[in-house]
């Protein structure tokens, strides 16, 4: 996105050598300029939208690898559902599992049944009636009270406000026997009825919990699938995006070139005097700067060795296109380096060497031209 924003020419008239009687021609190219900044500003939010996303799934794919090679290889040929058929699929696979609980909720139902028809369940089979036993403490020491006929109510309740889960169930049978035998003393027969049923409740629990948990391995299976379809359908999604603002940067990166070229094909020859100055502007560049400029003159003559040991350039020799195409760089360079006033440092001897070699060789050939042009 930088490379696009910086080739963008400045179109001020004095600056790019447009007549001033082609300045409604100018106004033109700066609202197409304008155009085109919008563009990109779009084009970078989307980019930002991209790089957050594969950040968020190299995160998940981090969390996930563990153990996960096999579901890498079923997942390879996997088909990306539709954003339907995900929906269609869900409410399936909801209205089975529901199904599949229900019936594990009527076989839970029936230990119950067991359970409260035993001949010591009474105690158990109501609120405890806290006021009228004279239990000023029980608040204190149960934190949650829990009975038959209130499991009962709740398992059979229609406005959604029942049991979801038979572990849900389970939990509150055992609250009812585990509240008892806290309350009252271990020798009491209270605590010995909760006892004796906990355990014969266990037994009979035991029998039903491997199909419990064949329903759960089920269920987390379910929405793992379901987790990696909705994945996919992200993922595709975004990889639409991505060819889609390849397309778009593609477009924007021709309209401006072929912008480029226009501005320079409007502008007057450059003249002897600004010639030289713009020797002495490449000059004052960094040596980063002064690579980029080297390939801007690569770019129009092939046979220009930009990176060899030793570089001569001949500002008059080149074509009016690069000489503006110079000129525009070198002014956006000095304003950025002027802005920065910071020392590159690090291999500062080769690159100031090298710098003046290449100024050294401009001087050079500008003196021949000099003396050819007095003589």
């Amino acid at each position: 996105m930088e490379q696009v924003m910086a080739s963008i020419p400045d179109l001020e008239i004095a600056e790019t050598g447009i007549s001033k009687d082609n300045s409604a021609e100018a106004e033109q190219f700066k609202i197409r300029v304008d155009e085109i900044f919008q563009k990109v500003d779009e084009l970078e939010q989307k980019v930002n939208e991209v790089e957050q996303f594969n950040l968020n799934s190299s995160k998940k794919q981090q969390s996930s690898s563990k153990g996960s090679s096999m579901g890498k290889e079923r997942d390879k040929g996997r088909q990306v559902p539709s954003i339907k058929k995900q929906q269609q699929d869900a409410s399936r696979r909801e209205a089975a599992a529901a199904k599949r609980m229900q019936e594990l909720m009527r076989q839970f139902g029936t230990i119950v049944r067991q359970i409260t028809q035993h001949k010591w369940a009474w105690p158990f089979m109501q609120p405890v009636d806290v006021k009228g036993l004279g239990l000023h403490d029980y608040y204190e020491i149960i934190e949650k009270p829990m009975d038959f006929s209130t499991i009962k109510n709740q398992m059979e309740a229609k406005d959604g406000t029942g049991y979801k889960n038979v572990r849900d169930i389970c939990a509150d049978v055992r609250l009812v026997f585990n509240n008892a035998m806290k309350y009252n003393d271990e020798g009491s027969d209270v605590h010995l009825m909760a006892k004796t049923l906990l355990e014969k409740f266990e037994e009979k629990w035991q029998l039903l919990l491997p199909k419990v948990t064949e329903e759960e391995r089920r269920r987390d299976e379910e929405e793992a699938e379901a987790q990696l379809d909705m994945q996919l359908v992200r993922e595709a999604a975004h990889a639409k995006v991505v060819r889609d603002l390849c397309n778009e940067l593609y477009e924007v990166d021709t309209h401006l070139e072929h912008l480029r070229e226009t501005v320079v094909q409007k502008c007057r020859k450059m003249s002897t005097e600004e010639k030289r100055n713009l020797g002495t502007a490449i000059a004052r560049l960094s040596m980063e700067d002064l690579n980029k400029a080297l390939e801007i003159i690569a770019q129009s003559n092939p046979a220009f060795q930009a990176m060899a040991e030793e570089v001569e350039i001949d500002i008059d020799a080149q074509s009016e296109s690069t000489l503006w195409r110079l000129k525009f760089f070198v002014k956006d360079a000095l304003e950025l380096q002027s802005r920065s006033a910071m020392s590159t440092g690090g291999n500062n001897n080769y690159n100031n060497k090298r710098k003046k070699e290449i100024c050294d060789a401009i001087a050079k050939t500008a003196k021949k031209k000099s003396k050819k042009t007095s003589s």
